[in-house]
């Protein structure tokens, strides 16, 4: 439901897309609520849309929302019915609402399909099925005789099939949002009908095919938004006609062609990601007329050329995205004094050449900065405001000398990922800031051991990778109240046994320790780890079995156990019976399946 770029929101930016996405839902919601508050009729219930709802409660076959439970008695209107709105006046229901936050582990769902019986409802001008998760089967043809429809979402089910046509012909609709569902087909051309819709949302589906050229009426429309589908062909020409849109977000499909330079003459426009796509060509020179732009994200695409020297006139740009494209250099002039609003930029893997971070990014009062492969070298810099930080990426870049004082005073730091450098230094020495949530260190000349940085780890810090270094020491013993999800120590040179406190890191989903000199037994207690993922202790010193304890990791995906002197029959379950016996080879005496059988058994 919220906009997702490719750095995180800054959250008053994420909670103003949200509130502007829902504006015309809660003020279609209101003018339901004034007109029940406004009249002294005691509300009746129309018997054909009492009927019309009671078939969709029939189709829903399990219900953990428990809403549909108080649909009970002869009247659906007197208030009872969670999410049932009607006209007082009249007794006909005017809004159906039922909506739940969309988190896919929750168990709060309904199951069932959606009836067409809903489409009996005439009077009906807001349906909003939304976050249901377990919704299956298509929308029915019925919903085209909703004529007073003026809002539809059905976001965050699992509907499918294709999207009737006949919905196109509903003339009202103001809102459409069939997002976070798994509808297969084109777009249908008949809605181009929908001359005074002024939201439309088609994201997070499996939608082919290209915009169609109807969409050059939709004149109304401010929100568009087709993200992560399979929509092919050009961004149209017309798309820059429709001067209303304010929200754009066509990122993750197959759009292919160069960015139609209409697109600049959108004055309104707040916020466009292109991102996720096979555009080529330039970035359009106009890009800077688009003035009232917050967010630009252009990303993992095929654009080449130099940045446009206009894009530092952007007054109110406060987020630019333009990594994993072909950009070369230079940079614009303008930039040192321009873009006044920003704070956060990305300008990873292009062909930029920096050498150095420039002077007017190290100086800004900036959250995110992502420079990864812009070639940079030299000593780590000194940021003039190290405390706004929230995310920093210097990754894949050359830099050296030591880390030790890179961290001061960034006490906002979230995020921090600076592998594939050449830094040298003592990571026992190394202070963390509190909030740290993602440490990435990996494929550094790091030395000393894990003990300081691993002690002193805050209850924020959800991700270590410190990989491909030169670490050596032991793993040190784990306390309580941890909140590491990932933790990599592969490829140095870590000596001594696990831990029995392993069991500790109850968060943890991924632990990779191969390629060290790790000596002992897999610890019994690691099969407490039951939401781990990713296991990988290979090429190492262990000895002993493989514990019969970790058949209680049930969500286990992936795990390697070769090249140690483990020996034994291995657990006779899912999913270690199944991984291949590549994953158990260049062991001592291992033996079951998928390896032959121990002496004494048959297969």
């Amino acid at each position: 439901m919220f906009f997702q770029t490719d750095q995180h929101p800054l959250p008053k930016m994420q909670n103003l897309r949200w509130v502007c996405k829902h504006l015309l839902i809660l003020s279609l919601c209101h003018v339901v609520s004034v007109g029940l508050a406004q009249s002294q009729t005691t509300p009746i219930c129309y018997e054909a849309d009492r009927a019309a709802l009671l078939g969709f409660k029939a189709r829903i076959l399990k219900d953990t929302t428990e809403a549909l439970s108080s649909w009970t008695g002869r009247d659906c209107c007197g208030g009872g019915w969670e999410g049932v709105e009607c006209n007082p006046a009249t007794g006909r229901v005017v809004g159906l609402m039922l909506q739940r936050p969309a988190d896919r582990d929750s168990g709060i769902y309904m199951k069932g399909t959606l009836s067409s019986s809903l489409g009996a409802l005439q009077f009906l001008e807001v349906m909003v099925i939304s976050g249901m998760k377990h919704i299956t089967g298509s929308i029915p043809e019925s919903f085209s005789n909703l004529t007073h429809l003026k809002q539809l979402v059905l976001e965050d089910n699992s509907l499918g099939g294709t999207i009737p046509s006949s919905l196109g012909h509903l003339p009202l609709l103001k809102a459409i949002s069939l997002t976070g569902n798994r509808l297969r087909g084109q777009i249908p051309p008949s809605f181009g009908n929908f001359r005074g819709l002024e939201q439309f949302n088609l994201g997070r589906n499996l939608l082919t095919g290209p915009i169609p050229p109807t969409f050059k009426n939709l004149h109304s429309l401010q929100y568009f938004d087709l993200s992560s589908n399979l929509i092919s062909g050009l961004i149209p020409d017309f798309v820059g006609q429709l001067h209303n849109l304010t929200f754009i977000d066509f990122s993750h499909n197959q759009f292919s062609g160069q960015i139609p330079n209409s697109i600049c003459s959108l004055s309104s426009l707040l916020d466009i990601s292109l991102s996720h796509n096979k555009l080529t060509g330039r970035i359009p020179d106009q890009i800077g007329s688009l003035k009232s732009l917050t967010t630009l994200s252009l990303s993992n695409n095929l654009l080449t050329g130099q940045l446009p020297e206009s894009i530092a006139r952007m007054q109110n740009l406060w987020q630019l995205n333009l990594s994993r494209n072909g950009l070369s250099d230079p940079l614009p002039g303008g930039l040192p004094k321009g873009l006044p609003s920003l704070l956060s930029i990305d300008l990873s893997y292009n062909n930029f050449n920096l050498g150095t971070i420039p002077q007017w990014i190290r100086g800004r009062v900036l959250a995110d900065v992502n420079l990864a492969g812009c070639k940079l070298g030299g000593t780590l810099p000194i940021f003039s405001r190290p405390d706004s930080l929230t995310s920093i990426d210097l990754s894949n870049n050359s830099f050296t000398g030591g880390i030790s004082n890179f961290f001061r005073n960034m006490s906002s730091l979230q995020k921090v990922n600076l592998s594939h450098n050449q830094l040298k230094s003592d990571i026992s020495v190394l202070t963390l800031p509190q909030g740290l949530s993602s440490l990435d260190l990996h494929s550094n000349q790091l030395f000393g051991s894990l003990y300081t940085i691993l002690n002193n780890t805050s209850s924020f810090l959800e991700a270590m990778d410190v990989s491909g270094n030169q670490i050596s020491g032991g793993i040190p013993e784990f306390s309580e109240g941890l909140s590491l999800k990932s933790l990599n120590i592969a490829a140095n040179k870590i000596a001594g046994h696990i831990p029995n406190s392993i069991s500790d890191l109850i968060e943890l989903e991924k632990l990779d320790i191969s390629r060290n000199q790790i000596t002992g037994t897999i610890p019994t207690s690691l099969g407490l780890l039951l939401k781990i993922q990713w296991l990988d202790v290979s090429i190492n010193r262990l000895t002993g079995k493989i514990p019969e304890t970790l058949l209680g990791i049930e969500g286990l995906r992936h795990a390697n156990f070769r090249a140690n002197r483990l020996c034994g029959e291995i657990p006779q379950g899912r999913p270690f019976n199944i991984f291949p016996a590549v994953a158990y080879a260049h062991n001592l005496c291992l033996c079951g399946k998928p390896l032959p059988p121990c002496r004494g058994k048959q297969q």
